[in-house]
């Protein structure tokens, strides 16, 4: 099991997380359960918060990443927190603005927004759009011209940075369809294009390495080159970006094969690129620019579990040996997507010691619902509740009804209470938008 805090065998054996026993919320929830520890999520926007206003003397503000878990009670703890957040939807942007999250606050990401995305953007005084074409910053100069606003955007660059990651979560490097390469010239060419625009205001850039990164060195590196391309900026066409949003991708713990961080060492992580930022604008003579960081999956990630039950279990001699669970691909599709590896163990016999490896399956009609392969754990038994760990982050949003499943419910637990963030669907949420031309009847 992995250092954090949230999670611990109590003396009946069971798993708990925010001091609940996982085999009560699932006795009490049903099913596939989505849980997640409030706390653990409050502690981690906390170090964020708290080593911008210690290392940099306040000058930035943390924006969670919302693509990792989207709900209204999200934006609520955000908000309450005193951070900012990224949407990169006008879903998420609607979700937050219903939670009541100040509009000032949002950042809009997207490599092809709509442009009725954008009309909502800037009819609900969106805070910042981070523009990601030529065509965009034209329907954003628009749309504000239209309102009489000034509309505050950055410009997404890539600096060529690729960070040790999986190639799909890659998202830095020249042949990206996020961004404008720096190397090519086209970065420059946006921001002249950007300048001229009379409603918008360019505040400065935003870059982004990737996903699931460990190596210190990688931010460094983004940090340095993009501070190279602000002075570069500034003595070409004499603009000075004020605000630079360096993006997230911290890593976090899914298996041992990672390393098992605690909340503290991302205050560490942080405090490397902090003083990578101050030396370099020493350096080159350029102001030190506002800084946003967008931590999503290491904000919510390890906050989050998945509980199951234990179905058919089917056992190949000499293959494999499946145990299928009641869940699947529809509410986890990481492993399918990725080959995402995973922690799992049986939360109601969470003591036991580990006697054989299993392939777990889901109940999709599909040969590849799988959700971990070749893990150890004890020999299960139908109606076992098996929890997979480190599933707080793009699992619930990357969800589905495929065959017509339920996507799972969400429970939010604090000093061993829960409390429902999301409900239960029902068959009726499944045909609500169906509809039988009269033709068919």
């Amino acid at each position: 099991m992995n250092a954090r805090k949230t999670l611990k065998i109590n003396e009946k054996g069971h798993l708990e997380i925010g001091g609940a026993d996982t085999v009560e919320l699932a006795a009490q929830f049903g099913t596939p359960l989505y849980v997640f520890d409030e706390q653990h999520i409050r502690d981690m926007m906390r170090v964020y918060k708290r080593t911008i206003e210690t290392e940099y003397s306040g000058n930035g503000m943390v924006l969670y990443a919302s693509k990792a878990f989207s709900c209204m009670a999200m934006y609520s703890i955000a908000k309450s927190e005193g951070i900012g957040v990224d949407v990169v939807s006008g879903g998420e942007l609607y979700t937050a603005l219903k939670a009541g999250f100040p509009a000032q606050k949002v950042y809009m990401h997207g490599n092809n927004k709509l442009e009725s995305e954008l009309r909502y953007a800037l009819d609900n005084k969106i805070g910042t759009i981070v523009v990601d074409s030529f065509s965009e910053a034209d329907i954003i100069e628009k749309l504000a011209e239209e309102r009489g606003v000034e509309q505050n955007v950055l410009i997404r660059i890539n600096p060529g940075v690729e960070a040790h990651t999986h190639a799909y979560i890659q998202t830095a490097r020249t042949d990206s369809k996020f961004g404008f390469s720096v190397s090519d010239g086209m970065a420059e060419k946006i921001t002249a294009h950007v300048l001229g625009k009379k409603h918008l205001k360019l505040e400065g850039y935003h870059c982004h390495i990737g996903s699931q990164i460990f190596e210190k060195q990688s931010f460094v590196l983004a940090a340095d080159k993009v501070m190279d391309f602000i002075a570069e900026v500034k003595g070409k066409l004499g603009f000075e970006a004020e605000v630079l949003n360096i993006g997230g991708g911290f890593g976090v713990w899914y298996n041992d094969e990672d390393p098992q961080l605690e909340v503290s060492d991302y205050a560490d992580y942080l405090k490397t690129l902090i003083g990578a930022v101050i030396e370099k604008s020493s350096a080159l003579g350029v102001k030190k620019p506002y800084l946003l960081i967008e931590p999503g999956r290491s904000i919510v990630g390890e906050a989050g579990i998945t509980l199951y039950t234990v179905g058919a279990i089917k056992d190949i001699p000499g293959i494999r040996k499946y145990v299928a669970i009641d869940g699947g691909m529809f509410d986890n599709p990481r492993y399918a997507l990725y080959q995402s590896k995973y922690t799992v163990l049986l939360a109601n016999r969470a003591a036991e010691k580990c006697t054989e490896r299993v392939s777990v399956s889901g109940k999709c009609c599909e040969s590849g619902d799988l959700i971990a392969v070749d893990v150890p754990l004890p020999k299960a038994e139908r109606g076992d509740i098996m929890a997979v760990l480190t599933t707080g982050a793009y699992n619930y949003s990357m969800a589905s009804n495929y065959n017509r499943n339920f996507v799972p419910p969400a429970v939010l637990v604090k000093d061993g209470k829960a409390d429902l963030i999301i409900k239960p669907q029902t068959y009726e949420d499944l045909v609500r938008n169906d509809i039988i031309p009269e033709r068919l009847k």
